[in-house]
């Protein structure tokens, strides 16, 4: 992580100097909350090379070939690593779902103030279904005055459209209480058209202004009930940004699973007792844990691209890690 913290420092520094940020903001702001992170997102580096370094010291002392004498099958053996590798996996699952999001919350608001800006301040063409029957289409809205323009709000029963309004402008005011100016309103029953014109139309929208706003960076600042409540919400608007949330919500899960399969496949890499020490486990494990890590941060890319959902996409490289440490376990235990 010192390292990490050393690369990352180096890249920034000029954008630190021309920002005038002062040293309280980038050790408390961001530092602090970029070593949780990235520790996490290593943990299974960490927990590989561990694996490999204790079950080679074992190995190495013969004290493995000593256990298994004794009448103990390679299976019992597992037990204590998976143990361990449980209380690993519940504490990453704490870490990825409560307590990394707000720190990531402070890292990327400081990321957006002085280093890569990814907030926007203004939305255009947004659409999505409200409550079941209702849709809202906003061509553009601000941000900065909460005021949106070229507006339309519809109500359909079935796929009959039972009322339409249309709006030059409209505005949000607090509680979800949004106001329609310079409107058109059109009721339909059957063939019977009923129209009403008007300055103003107050109404109750079940939206709020930063829902309009949402990027793929704040699904990592979501604590895992807020990311799971708006995953629902949006897949019941229609909303079409949904891929980046719920590939966070899987990667919440695979990735503490890692520490299972990090596990399984150390202890099967480093069990047998091998000629010249543990050098030659430690750079296997060193490969196939940054591979895992590699593999693991490319493939999320194939549900942006929409090659494949994003559960398979972020479980991809733990179906496959775990093919091998089964294959590996199945030909050790022998």
């Amino acid at each position: 992580m010192v390292i990490a913290v050393i690369f990352d420092l180096t890249e920034k520094l000029d954008d630190f100097f021309e920002n005038q940020v002062s040293i309280r903001e980038i050790v408390f702001d961001y530092y602090l909350n970029f070593i949780p992170y990235f520790m996490n997102m290593f943990s299974p580096l960490f927990i590989f090379i561990s694996v490999i370094f204790f079950t080679s010291k074992l190995a190495g002392d013969s004290e493995i070939i000593a256990i298994l004498a004794s009448g103990v099958s390679y299976h019992r053996l597992m037990w204590p690593y998976f143990v361990s590798a449980l209380l690993l996996f519940l504490f990453s699952f704490w870490m990825t779902g409560y307590v990394i999001p707000p720190a990531s919350e402070k890292m990327l608001t400081f990321q957006d103030k002085y280093i890569q800006h990814f907030t926007r301040e203004n939305a255009r063409n947004v659409q999505m279904e409200v409550e079941p029957g209702t849709i809202l289409y906003i061509e553009s809205f601000q941000k900065r005055t909460q005021m949106g323009y070229r507006a339309s709000y519809e109500h359909f029963e079935g796929k009959k459209l039972t009322m339409r309004i249309t709006a030059d402008r409209i505005h949000y005011d607090s509680a979800y209480n949004w106001h329609f100016d310079k409107y058109v309103r059109r009721d339909f029953d059957g063939m019977r058209e009923t129209l009403t014109r008007g300055n103003r139309l107050d109404t109750i929208i079940p939206v709020l202004p930063k829902e309009l706003f949402y990027t793929a960076e704040n699904a990592q600042m979501m604590p895992n009930p807020e990311l799971k409540a708006y995953i629902e919400t949006q897949r019941q608007r229609g909303s079409g940004n949904v891929n980046a949330f719920e590939t966070e919500w899987w990667k919440r899960w695979a990735s503490p699973v890692g520490a299972f399969i990090m596990t399984l496949l150390g202890v099967t890499l480093s069990s047998k007792k091998v000629r010249g020490g543990m050098g030659k486990n430690l750079g296997i494990g060193l490969t196939l844990s940054a591979l895992y890590i590699l593999f693991s941060t490319v493939s999320t890319t194939f549900s942006v691209n929409g090659i494949m959902s994003p559960f398979m996409s972020v479980w991809l490289p733990n179906f496959l890690f775990f093919a091998i440490g089964v294959v590996l376990y199945l030909r050790v235990s022998k």
